[in-house]
């Protein structure tokens, strides 16, 4: 009689867990040792979020930035399991999803992300919009092309975050909007996208300045109303006037993720040994925005996708290790530096020694991310449409 195979279940369909599965189906099992992997996403499409930009400027399409699961996984033994994540149960090794069903595991990933957290300020739940997700993406388009459609002369959108997402944000709406966009960015802080290179923040203080971007430092937000916002800086309050207000501040870790009976940090997130076990679990894996992990180093990693790209390796290879009885690795993060776009013709490059910025560094964005895509397969296929766009634009003139 044969052993049943190893269960590993991976919960979370972004860059932790569907790096981490497709990772595990190409490492060297044996025939008789090959588990059964699964992979629980409460979406049908995975996002490569860092283009998540380029569907407000019409530079990309769906089908581009958010493959299905089921296209990805086609030909690999991973199977895809589209529902919602509500109870994690450690002592019976169970997972149950929304529908009332229930997964057992011998081996679990938690890659389930983080989620934009609401703030306790008046009117932000009923007005603004967030924008993290392929549903937030569509939400704003959906908005914006309403107010396009309008007969005001002027369409005014508050940006609230001076980090990455916020500046490439109001970057692409400047372009999307021209002449019609009046365009703020606030930020609480003195200073926009505080942990960049200097090169970085000085590219995309000067792209913000030469497309009217009006920036508000040490300012932050009191009161949304239907079509006001009101912010405070230094002590003064002023009410204005506003069509759309987009929030793009902090990260926090899911209730579901922060109730579990396991090792979390202050924040909520999951605290991992270097090999990215959690503490005292070794069968369970943390990682991403779940997971507060130190590298062999003993540095912290920041949560963003470059850390959760590099750590999906590890976190294949040692569960195969655990596995096949053989010695798991530490994590080490290497950081490869940062990449912004800022707006449809412009970026800024900087890491490994190089640092560019205009049209170049929107060329070198797109290939290094062309080659982080997760399948040769939709490497292959959007490439061609990258490479092909130019000549059906030129026959259709």
């Amino acid at each position: 009689m044969t052993e049943p195979r190893s269960r590993i279940c991976i919960l979370g369909g972004g860059f932790g867990g569907l790096y981490t599965a497709l990772r595990l189906s190409q490492l060297p099992w044996e025939p008789v040792s090959v588990p059964e992997i699964t992979l629980i996403d409460r979406q049908d499409r995975f996002l490569f979020a860092p283009f998540l930009y380029e569907l407000m400027s019409d530079e990309m399409q769906t089908w581009e930035i958010a493959p299905p699961f089921t296209e990805l996984l086609a030909g690999t033994n991973i199977k895809f399991v589209q529902g919602e994540v509500t109870r994690i149960d450690i002592p019976q090794k169970q997972v149950e999803l929304q529908d009332a069903s229930a997964m057992g595991y011998d081996y679990l990933v938690i890659a389930l992300g983080g989620q934009m957290p609401v703030p306790n300020i008046p009117g932000i739940k009923d007005y603004a919009l967030g924008f993290r997700t392929l549903g937030d993406a569509y939400r704003v388009k959906e908005r914006l092309r309403q107010l396009e459609q309008s007969l005001a002369e002027k369409i005014r959108i508050a940006v609230v975050g001076g980090g990455y997402s916020g500046v490439e944000l109001a970057c692409k709406l400047s372009d999307r909007l021209g002449e019609r966009g009046r365009i703020r960015l606030i930020e609480r802080s003195s200073t926009i996208l505080g942990t960049s290179p200097e090169s970085n923040r000085l590219a995309a203080q000067a792209a913000l300045s030469e497309k009217g971007v009006w920036l508000d430092l040490e300012t932050e937000v009191c009161q949304l109303e239907a079509q006001a916002l009101t912010l405070r800086y230094k002590g003064q309050e002023d009410r204005i006037p506003v069509d759309l207000v987009l929030w793009t501040v902090g990260t926090q870790v899911s209730e579901l993720i922060q109730a579990l009976p396991l090792p979390h940090n202050s924040q909520g997130r999951l605290t991992t040994n270097t090999c990215l076990q959690v503490m005292d679990f070794p069968h369970l894996f943390a990682l991403g925005d779940a997971a507060d992990c130190r590298d062999a180093t003993g540095q912290g990693v920041p949560a963003t996708a470059q850390v959760a790209f590099q750590q999906a390796d590890y976190c294949a290879w040692n569960l195969w290790a655990l596995m096949t009885q053989r010695p798991l690795l530490p994590f080490r993060y290497q950081a490869l530096g940062e990449m912004l776009s800022l707006g449809t013709d412009t970026a800024t490059l900087s890491g490994l020694g190089l640092q560019l910025s205009g049209p170049a560094a929107v060329i070198a964005r797109r290939l290094v991310y062309l080659y982080r895509f997760p399948t040769w397969q939709h490497q292959l296929t959007v490439g061609l449409n990258w490479l092909t766009q130019p000549l059906f634009k030129l026959l259709q003139t």
